[in-house]
């Protein structure tokens, strides 16, 4: 009878799970876990300060001041882009999309669904949108009133220039709505430096809270307008957001443990530098994880000037003995998840570099993915023969 070699122990997280080395949902702390341990009535003034102070302090982390208001929706974060889009556009506007990836594709399907008149701007998954074509698209179609826009599409993880597309749009005096999902909290968006109507993002990205809960941040004199767009109940923005302001109730059920655990984890962020310092973290992140794998012989779908650090999309290798499967399957053994690619350019996978982790889990990660591929016998990890 043959022995098996015994598998190492997994590296777990303080709370003894395994690492989210995904874009979200994600690794929280346990101070937030600990956050959603307590039950609160909906109309208890307890939550309803909880509440009304997650909402500013989502408004000054894009510097809103009074011009901007956070409008709260169950769900997640595509239940929030899907608001965004449906009470900001009218019956009578037209959308311009910027798409990349996945993400601006399914804005486009929400407007198809909604019977929006919309457009879009098409580029490979590995190409940044352009500034330069969406100019000349709004100069060739008047019919344009909105323009959307991805700021990190987590398809590639590759970076938008949303600073650019805003100047455009503005200059045309367009309606600019961001979908920072996977950036907002990380990556800069400030309201005083990029013009924008609205961003949505979530709770469980970049601010590392838990899933439940997505938001949209509006420009109030633009939802002020918006009264009767939405063709949803549910995801109304105005509605939703005239209902808090007047009685400070949500319309429906919100999800309470989500938004407290929210709260602490803005504190969190607060603490941690703001946007400055959860984004120096996941840089520093990146750089380890980008610079580990490239040593073992992977590379990445994205050069360094187009990669955000969110998550990084790495080719599968030519080696047959790579199985994507076992690869994650023994990964997750050993305390790490990953996510498989999402791509139609390249056969792919992606490694995630947020949550609440640092530079010594991605250095233990890496020490994992090089035990597993001396396992599978993989020799060659680069998408090209040797």
């Amino acid at each position: 009878m043959t022995s098996k070699t015994p598998l190492p122990e997994p590296f777990l997280t303080p709370s003894g799970d395994p690492w989210l080395l995904t874009p979200g949902p994600l690794t929280t702390s346990l101070s937030v876990k600990e956050a959603m341990l307590r039950d609160y009535g909906s109309r208890d003034q307890v939550f309803i300060d909880i509440n009304e102070r997650v909402r500013r302090s989502l408004v000054e982390i894009i510097e809103g001041g009074d011009e901007f208001t956070t409008v709260p929706m169950q769900g997640s974060g595509t239940f929030a882009v899907e608001a965004m889009i449906g009470s900001l556009v009218p019956a009578s506007g037209k959308l311009l999309v910027l798409v990349n990836g996945a993400y601006g594709e399914r804005i486009c399907k929400i407007c198809s669904v909604y019977g929006r008149a919309f457009d879009k701007l098409s580029y490979a998954e590995d190409q940044p949108v352009s500034a330069s074509d969406l100019d000349a698209a709004l100069r060739a179609d008047p019919a344009i009133t909105h323009v959307a826009v991805i700021h990190c599409e987590t398809t590639s993880g590759i970076l938008n220039p949303v600073a650019e597309v805003a100047a455009v749009a503005r200059a045309h005096g367009k309606s600019l709505l961001i979908d920072s999902m996977s950036a907002f909290g990380a990556l800069p968006i400030s309201s005083q430096d990029i013009h924008y109507d609205a961003v949505a993002a979530s709770s469980n990205k970049c601010l590392e809270g838990v899933p439940g809960m997505g938001f949209v941040l509006v420009r109030k004199s633009v939802l002020e307008q918006c009264k009767g767009n939405s063709p949803s109940l549910v995801l109304d923005l105005h509605d939703q957001w005239v209902q808090i302001e007047k009685t400070t109730q949500w319309r429906f059920t919100p999800p309470i443990q989500c938004i407290v655990a929210f709260n602490r984890a803005i504190e969190e962020h607060r603490a941690e530098g703001g946007v400055a310092g959860r984004g120096g973290r996941y840089a520093e992140n990146c750089r380890v994880l980008v610079e580990g794998m490239r040593k073992l012989g992977f590379q990445t779908l994205l050069p360094d000037a187009l990669q955000a650090p969110i998550i990084v999309t790495f080719h599968k290798p030519v080696d047959p003995k790579f199985d994507f499967q076992k690869f994650y399957d023994e990964l997750a053994r050993r305390g790490f998840l990953i996510y498989p690619g999402k791509l139609t350019v390249a056969d792919s996978f992606r490694i995630g570099c947020i949550g609440r982790m640092g530079v010594r889990e991605i250095r233990v990660a890496l020490e994992a993915i090089e035990a597993v591929l001396t396992e599978m016998g993989v020799q060659n990890c680069t998408p090209v023969a040797a």
